[in-house]
């Protein structure tokens, strides 16, 4: 049964829980629209409103069409992992295949990510050109294909362009033809250059605390994102997806089929989708984000229930639809624990060479380790957990458990002093991978760094150390949203125990070594 006053109430406060210029959020429920919204306005300036046919940036929902159009067209992915050489011309080692490319497993390192260690600036323009010359700078992973789970736009961006060039048709035509047109989404439409938005819609970085600012964004992608929707689109998609629900054979079904890790190991992202768990039901979905805007998508095959909601401004999205899917349910989330002590802490994950950090709450602890992080909560037996990840301890070793990246990681202390003195750190670093230089320059008691290569030159970033031969390049704005955020950088010394090398990485891309010039 559903709570339709309530989710009627949630659906009325979003504008005031998720403050912003605009946004649309609907519901669907056994085949049929039970709930939609449109609030506030596509563009402050010219006081045009939000409408429920106003088509906004899905970005990375977008994914989930690609491998749609993929298993529709390809019976056999052969003649695309034979192509792949052709993007990725100077990759040493074993390529992955197409299907650990849908399902995050290529172990290839993000290359919006990467656009910051090429010298990207946040506006600037990345034209499809600077695609192919990312990719040809790729030469290793950073795990091995199929054994574990990282979050990679550039996955989807080589299958996109692979269908167009072994089908010699562009995808916007075969997305109309295999999901659009069947789906009855009458207004989507593949905008691969984000300078230009539909309808005029102009999305907003900045909060209420610093006003509303409209984002300049450059970047031209397709496959990993780029497809404009409405609500009206996206709301016919969910509908869609439940009328063919019984046919084996759907392309939902298809997509929305449990991924695995090459050793079995169930795993929690394929073909475009996350598999998650919200109100105690299993559901797929995805995020999507781009400088000014926020989306999310989800469907529970259980309830025949989907949540839909895009925002021109960069609210949580997830946590909109979130409020709307338990609010339908009627389902209240049980009250944490109170957060015990001795959990604070830094430490190193050796598999991936990042810092990984616990700040605690009241109820709750801040997990630093990914882009976002993690929120995670006392558990009744002695850890803290989230869906996905667990935290545990013995009086010797702390162990991270992520069960959706395939990883247990002994995690290595680190303590925050002593640190390495400025001067020692500071100077010119090469990575051969990139053709890249990392610059440190200290500054009176200050440490900034900027990146050089093929994308240019970049802004100076605040470096911090957090440790001996331990320091972090933050991020905070990016071509992509959300930025990679925190870069870890740690230092390898020579037999004359000087600085030779260091090598850098965040979650999205990790591992890289530099030399010292």
């Amino acid at each position: 049964m559903i709570d339709t006053l309530r989710l009627d109430q949630i659906l009325d406060a979003l504008p005031n829980m998720y403050r912003g210029p605009g946004g649309v959020a609907g519901v669907v429920k056994d085949g049929k629209i039970i709930a939609s919204r449109a609030w506030g306005y596509s563009d402050l300036a010219s006081h045009r409103k939000m409408t429920k046919g106003t088509r906004l940036p899905i970005c990375s929902i977008s994914k989930q069409f690609t491998c749609a159009v993929l298993l529709h067209t390809f019976d056999d992915f052969a003649p695309l992992n034979a192509r792949l050489p052709e993007l990725l011309p100077n990759f040493e080692g074993q390529l992955p295949t197409i299907e650990q490319l849908c399902h995050n497993q290529s172990g290839l390192r993000d290359y919006w990510a990467l656009t910051i260690l090429e010298g990207a600036k946040a506006e600037q323009t990345f034209a499809r050109n600077d695609a192919y010359a990312m990719f040809e700078r790729m030469k290793s992973c950073h795990f091995e294909p199929g054994t574990s789970y990282s979050y990679c736009n550039a996955n989807f961006r080589i299958v996109g362009e692979l269908i167009e060039r072994e089908t010699g048709r562009s995808l916007q035509g075969l997305l109309a033809e295999t999901v659009w047109g069947p789906a009855n989404m009458k207004t989507a439409a593949l905008l691969s250059d984000s300078r230009v938005t539909a309808d005029g819609v102009i999305g907003y970085e900045g909060n209420e605390q610093v006003g509303f600012m409209p984002a300049d964004n450059g970047i031209y992608w397709f496959g990993d994102a780029g497809i404009s929707a409405s609500l009206e689109d996206m709301l016919a998609y969910e509908c869609w997806i439940d009328q063919t629900r019984d046919d084996p054979d759907s392309l939902y079904n298809r997509i929305s089929t449990p991924p695995t890790f090459k050793d079995g190991t169930p795993a929690g992202y394929g073909y475009g989708l996350a598999h998650m768990e919200l109100a105690g039901r299993k559901v797929t979905g995805h995020a999507g984000a781009l400088r000014g805007f926020r989306a999310f998508r989800m469907h529970c095959a259980s309830e025949r229930m989907s949540v839909v909601v895009i925002l021109n401004h960069e609210g949580s999205a997830y946590g909109a639809a979130e409020a709307l899917f338990n609010a339908a349910l009627g389902y209240k989330a049980p009250k944490p624990m109170p957060m015990p002590e001795g959990w604070d802490g830094q430490w190193l994950c050796p598999e991936a060479n990042l810092l990984t950090a616990i700040e605690s709450g009241k109820t709750d602890a801040h997990l630093h380790y990914s882009t976002g992080g993690d929120i995670v909560f006392a558990a009744e037996d002695g850890t803290l957990k989230t869906a996905s990840v667990t935290l545990s301890k013995t009086q010797d070793t702390m162990t991270m458990t992520r069960k959706g990246e395939n990883l247990v990681s002994k995690l290595v202390p680190l303590p925050k002093s002593p640190v390495t003195p400025d001067a020692e750190f500071a100077g010119r670093y090469y990575s051969d991978e990139l053709d890249a230089t990392f610059t440190v320059v200290a500054e009176d008691g200050g440490l900034y760094a900027y990146c050089q290569g093929v994308l240019g030159t970049g802004i100076m970033e605040r470096v911090h150390p957090v440790g001996l031969d331990t320091w972090v390049f933050v991020t905070r704005r990016s071509m992509d949203a959300p930025a990679p955020g925190d870069w870890t950088i740690t230092a390898t010394r020579g037999d004359d125990g000087t600085i030779e090398g260091i090598t850098l990485g965040c979650w999205l891309a990790r591992k890289l070594d530099y030399r010292r010039l």
